[in-house]
């Protein structure tokens, strides 16, 4: 293939500029280096925090860390980890930089969402560290399990579910971008049977967190809730399940599990095919096991919740579910074995990595399947098994190959390869730390040793020698987070010379300069896709790719409006950590946390509409879609996913309390008749939305205009009126003592804050519709408004029919 020259040395860039470029950037390899350097750090941090665990857990009766202190590291610890390490480095980290170069475009679908999205997740983090000086990190795991979360002291628990909702609504929106991205933006003749099997493996992914993240969304917000006002589902004393709460909890994080490992399955195999020179053994059924992972994942959470008391019958159905769901990640693993059989292979660090993950994750694996048996589920659960068993399956599991696929994207991100000896003994060190300090907490588990006690009697058979070994381990867990922290250090200190294939891959990003320019391709490719290994193909045929005049390239331009909109999430979301709605300004955090709060919010509109107000590209430019749908519609399309995911676990919750006859309706309901007035409100402003939308293809820009006002009209009456209901509902009875009023609350409150977002949208629209940045060839963001505001009636429609007809 035509090998792509590197691009020419500038001079160093300052500080200032280099922050400004990632604060306003388009560019889905920065934002993928964003989301690797955050999860980098997160993983050192983390790191850090399990030495002190280790230490404390050394010898018996120690006192380096007691009581509320250890709770609060351990909890950052686990936070650390899954929320900021395992599932963004594998998802957003190279998924950002890879999914585009691998499709053979020049960036995802929605550029500046992509940007708002990174930042949404970088500045969860930042919040979740402001606890730490106002009010205490949070000590109750990171499970935060209910009561516990609802009665320990300080605004921390607060501050962790606030940071998980926005970490989430990132999550979220850039798992929708990527399957907007996928769907849409293909390389022209590149079927979706074509794709690598990496790109497959974040389509996955993306479907995965779109199903599932309503769970842990649910329970976030149900704890804030019952935290700030009274508001739960949970609290038995007045007729709340507490292990309600579990539930929602585990139907997200369960699938979490293969949310931190199907990426990085994808990664296996493109390290496997690369350096066994052989194609995929078994592509389309690799692609089937991603796939029925991602179904199968969704009907495993019971397990984790076997020892409660769950009747027979859901044992053995989730104890079944546990077993089925271990065969398609089998088979991924068979594939991966399978294609290495008898290739060339070429033993450098990356798959020194891969071969580590397979045997590691063998072991985890077969571990899991034992935690299925429902009799060793009992003896073992909330023991030092458990604590093995995720850490075999996370640790020396999926993140074997978070460090596989730095060192083997590493040329390609930056021009330069890492130490072949420093790799190696990075690996080395891992290896031989992961099982010094995890299979002898396999043995504390089965000797009895409970998980999250931060200290331990000296009597216990083999307990003090066991955990003195396990806490050795870790040192050499940390010696090679050194070594690999020097290796990547080390290789700047090389200029950047590689080409653009420098292990002889078969997938487009290897076609890209080393490292990729911001237009990724100065070629465009051939039409025909025989396989999902392109450029093999292409060799055999004596295909060329056809050079592109970069000067002819346009991109998004980078916009300052989406780091805003986050950064105003983030101000708010401080009001909301610490202060609340009628925190006022008694005194002096008080002042700040209201200011935060409102202050916040008016900002959040402000770089909103500023957001709106400019135009993605400063040139026309024609879109290649491979759909009769613009990107923003389709990304919209996959992001209410997630919102009937969220409402749909709420509404199933309150569904049980109904049945079971634990949320009983007071005498007087919310009056019928104000709700068929709300119901004909929305109904009518759904038909009127439509309406402007087709005026718009039209091109009636009056009318269009028209309709867009009245649909704000329609909805301000709406919420006006759902107002007045609260407010004299509200006096009437006490959501503290009535479950069922405190879930009518719950639910009915939280259609009314995306009525308020919805208006946000279709206000946008009308904003852009009214300065001249909708026309024939800009839609601005009317479609994927008018499909939220399309959701949000069908969501209210079922809420008159569960709490007002019911």
């Amino acid at each position: 293939m035509a090998v792509i020259a590197p691009q020419p040395s500038r001079a160093r860039p300052s500080i200032i500029s280099v922050l400004w470029d990632y604060m306003t950037t388009t560019d889905h390899k920065k934002i993928g280096i964003l989301y690797l350097l955050t999860s980098v750090i997160g993983f050192a941090l983390a790191g850090v925090l399990a030495m002190a665990i280790r230490l404390q857990l050394a010898v018996p009766n120690n006192t380096v860390l007691v009581g509320q202190t250890y709770n609060e590291v351990l909890t950052a610890h686990g936070a650390l980890m899954i929320f900021f390490f395992l599932i963004p480095a594998g998802l957003f980290g190279f998924g950002n930089f890879l999914l585009p170069l691998q499709l053979g475009v020049r960036d995802v679908a929605l550029p500046r969402l992509n940007n708002f999205a990174v930042w949404l997740f970088v500045f969860s983090a930042i919040l979740l560290v402001t606890s730490l000086w106002n009010g205490g990190g949070p000590g109750v795991g990171w499970t935060f399990y209910y009561p516990l979360s609802v009665t320990q002291q300080g605004t921390s628990i607060e501050t962790l579910m606030i940071a998980l909702i926005l970490n989430g609504i990132g999550s979220l929106l850039g798992s929708a971008n990527f399957a907007a991205t996928i769907l849409n933006l293909r390389a022209p003749g590149m079927g979706l049977w074509k794709m690598p099997i990496f790109t497959w493996s974040i389509f996955a992914t993306a479907i995965l967190q779109l199903l599932s993240l309503g769970g842990l969304t649910a329970a976030s917000l149900v704890t804030y809730m019952e935290l700030k006002m009274g508001l739960t589902m949970f609290n038995p004393a007045i007729g709340g399940v507490p292990i309600l709460f579990t539930q929602f909890f585990w139907f997200y994080s369960h699938p979490a599990v293969y949310v931190m490992l199907l990426p990085y399955l994808g990664i296996a195999a493109e390290i496997a095919s690369t350096f066994s020179r052989k194609p995929l053994f078994g592509y389309r059924v690799m692609v089937y096991s991603l796939m029925g992972i991602t179904l199968a994942s969704l009907l495993v959470w019971v397990h984790h919740i076997f020892a409660v008391g769950l009747p027979q019958s859901w044992q053995f159905a989730f104890a079944l579910f546990t077993l089925i769901v271990a065969v398609p990640t089998g088979v991924k693993i068979f594939n991966i074995i399978g294609t290495m059989w008898g290739g060339r292979l070429m033993m450098r660090a990356p798959l020194y990595w891969l071969i580590g993950f397979v045997f590691n994750f063998l072991v985890g694996g077969i571990t899991g399947v034992s935690l299925g048996m429902v009799p060793f589920d009992y003896q073992v659960t909330n023991s030092y098994y458990i604590v093995a068993h995720f850490h075999n399956v996370m640790m020396f599991g999926t993140a074997f190959m978070v460090f596989a696929g730095l060192y083997y994207w590493w040329p390609k991100m930056t021009g330069r390869f890492m130490d072949e000896r420093l790799g190696k003994m990075h690996f080395w060190l891992f290896m031989i730390g992961s099982w010094v300090t995890f299979l002898p907490q396999y043995l504390l588990g089965l000797l009895g040793m409970p998980r999250r006690y931060y200290t331990y009697p000296d009597t216990n058979t083999l307990w003090n020698e066991l955990n003195l070994i396990s806490s050795i381990g870790v040192l050499f867990l940390a010696a090679g987070t050194i070594v690999m922290l020097w290796a990547m250090f080390a290789s700047f200190r090389k200029p950047a010379t590689l080409g653009p294939n420098p292990w002889g891959g078969y997938t487009l990003e290897w076609t890209a300069a080393s490292p990729p320019a911001a237009y990724n391709f100065a070629h465009d490719f051939p039409r025909t896709f025989p396989t999902e290994r392109p450029l093999y193909d292409w060799e055999q045929q004596g295909m060329k790719l056809k050079p592109v005049d970069p000067a002819s390239i346009h991109l998004p331009q980078s916009s300052f409006w989406p780091f805003s909109s986050a950064l105003a999430l983030l101000i708010t979301g401080y009001g909301l950590s610490h202060g609340w709605m009628n925190s006022g300004f008694r005194s002096l955090p008080d002042a700040i946390n209201t200011i935060a709060l409102y202050g916040g919010a008016l900002y959040l509109v402000y770089s909103l509409f500023r957001w709106a107000g400019t135009f993605e590209y400063d040139v026309p430019v024609h879109h290649h879609h491979l759909t009769k749908y613009n990107n923003g519609f389709l990304g919209m399309a996959w992001f209410i996913i997630s919102e009937v995911s969220l409402f749909g676990v709420l509404i199933a919750g309150y569904v049980y309390l109904r049945v079971t006859g634990n949320a009983v309706p007071p005498v007087d309901r919310p009056a019928i008749w104000l709700a068929a007035v709300n119901t004909f409100l929305l109904v009518a402003s759904s038909f009127v939305i439509h309406q402007a939308e087709q005026d718009h293809h039209k091109h009636k820009y009056t009318r269009f205009r028209l309709g867009l006002f009245i649909t704000l009209l329609l909805g301000s009456l709406f919420f006006l009126i759902q107002t007045y209901e609260f407010v004299h509902f509200g006096s009437e009875v006490d959501w503290r003592q009535n479950l069922w009023t405190s879930c009518f609350f719950l639910l009915v409150g939280l259609h009314g804050l995306h009525i308020i977002i919805g208006g946000v949208g279709v206000a946008m629209a009308y904003y852009q519709a009214m300065t001249g940045k909708i026309d024939k060839y800009n839609h601005g963001s009317i479609e994927p408004a008018s499909l939220y505001w399309h959701l949000v009636d069908v969501v209210w429609i079922g809420i008159l029919a569960l709490f007002y007809i019911w």
